[in-house]
């Protein structure tokens, strides 16, 4: 195996590299860049305006997409004494991410969209404009590494501090991505605290804003409204695992595998004990609810695999992780026609269709794919 150390994702080393910034509005941003800058390089920092109509995007600390965050951007960057743009990719984020939320919800899957604007947004029609433009690199302030090897392969892996390493969101970057990413936080081993405490003795005024949480195009957090608003209503049934009707919903988009609460349903079951979300059929308008023992998945099948490098050969033990914020399991996985075919040594409970899997060899980000179908652990007779 090859030892790795952390290197800039270029191999020159005798001039600064061209890095451009994306600047959220956001403390870790504002830092990366902060950070990017005084190591040497020649930065640029960029806000990507994601919104035609920024406004109806949420405002203060709770998103990235606001006029707010684009003005903090800018004064964080005027701080920092580097160039400053707002890149327009309002139409392109539309079709790749907010298009993609909505389709995903309405087939009865569970998408990711944090995922999928690194995917198609940071580190495709930003990488390729700033590529065209001369940039090196594009900067940003996710907590996650990249590790060259001394044959000069590139690897992703995880942050130094595993409490706030973002690696599962950026697990579908690829090898030519990954070439040009610089993640200046990724070895950070303090808490959020200090990092606040650094971006406050750089004069950067984004040191107290709050995180942003939830999904910055839903400008209220109200996902069961918004996709209501887009898809409309769709009264239909809430049934359990016989089939037996217990209530009625107003769209089965409205409801993600796993879920307890807001499901309505009058009926309390026959062992009292809390129902949840087994199955969610688009066709028929149904939901299925039962217990929780009932959502214990052993297997399942995943599609549209992106590498973080070469592709595995053969079967392989992994650990894997299932939400941005969610723990590591042990499996085992295999590619076989584009599939990837993944059993858990122990069940889990509660995978959606429509989520990411990412596979982690310790630390090293080996890839990722979204999940298709799910095998549960058969019900006792």
């Amino acid at each position: 195996m090859t030892s790795q150390t952390p290197q800039p994702p270029v191999p020159e080393k005798d001039r600064p590299l061209r890095v451009l910034a994306a600047m959220s509005g956001g403390v870790d941003s504002a830092v990366a860049a902060a950070r990017a800058a005084e190591a040497g390089h020649d930065v640029t920092g960029v806000h990507l305006a994601l919104s035609a109509n920024p406004q109806s995007f949420r405002t203060g600390a709770r998103g990235c997409c606001t006029i707010e965050d684009s003005r903090d951007a800018r004064r964080a960057a005027d701080v920092i004494g580097i160039p400053f743009y707002v890149w327009d990719l309002a139409e392109r984020f539309r079709e790749d991410v907010v298009e993609d939320f909505i389709a995903e919800y309405e087939a009865g899957r569970t998408p990711n969209p944090c995922l999928r604007c690194n995917e198609k947004i940071k580190f495709a029609a930003l990488l390729d404009k700033a590529l065209a433009l001369g940039f090196d690199a594009v900067c940003t302030g996710h907590y996650a590494k990249v590790l060259v090897g001394t044959d000069g392969t590139r690897e992703l892996h995880r942050a130094s501090d595993m409490a706030k390493d973002q690696s599962y969101v950026l697990g579908v970057l690829d090898d030519r991505q990954l070439a040009h990413a610089m993640f200046p936080l990724g070895d950070t081993v303090t808490t959020k605290e200090e990092i606040r405490a650094e971006a406050e003795r750089r004069g950067l005024a984004v040191a107290k804003k709050p995180d942003s949480h939830d999904i910055c195009f839903i400008a209220d957090g109200d996902t069961q409204g918004f996709l209501a608003s887009r898809l409309g209503k769709a009264e239909g049934d809430i049934v359990d695992e016989a089939g037996t009707k217990l209530g009625t919903h107003e769209g089965a988009f409205g409801y993600t595998i796993g879920q307890r609460k807001g499901l309505r349903i009058g009926t309390p079951a026959p062992d009292g004990k809390p129902r949840y979300v087994l199955d969610i059929s688009p066709v028929t308008n149904t939901v299925t609810v039962g217990p929780a023992a009932s959502l214990d998945v052993t297997s399942l099948t995943a599609v549209r695999p992106r590498w973080c490098g070469a592709a595995p050969a053969g079967p392989g033990t992994y650990t894997a992780q299932l939400r941005a914020h969610g723990g590591e399991t042990e499996v085992t996985a295999e590619l076989l026609a584009d599939e990837l075919h993944v059993r858990f040594t122990t069940p889990v409970r509660g995978v959606a269709p429509g989520q990411a899997i990412v596979l982690y060899d310790d630390t090293r980000v080996v890839g990722s794919a979204t999940i298709a179908t799910t095998e549960r652990v058969a019900a006792k007779a």
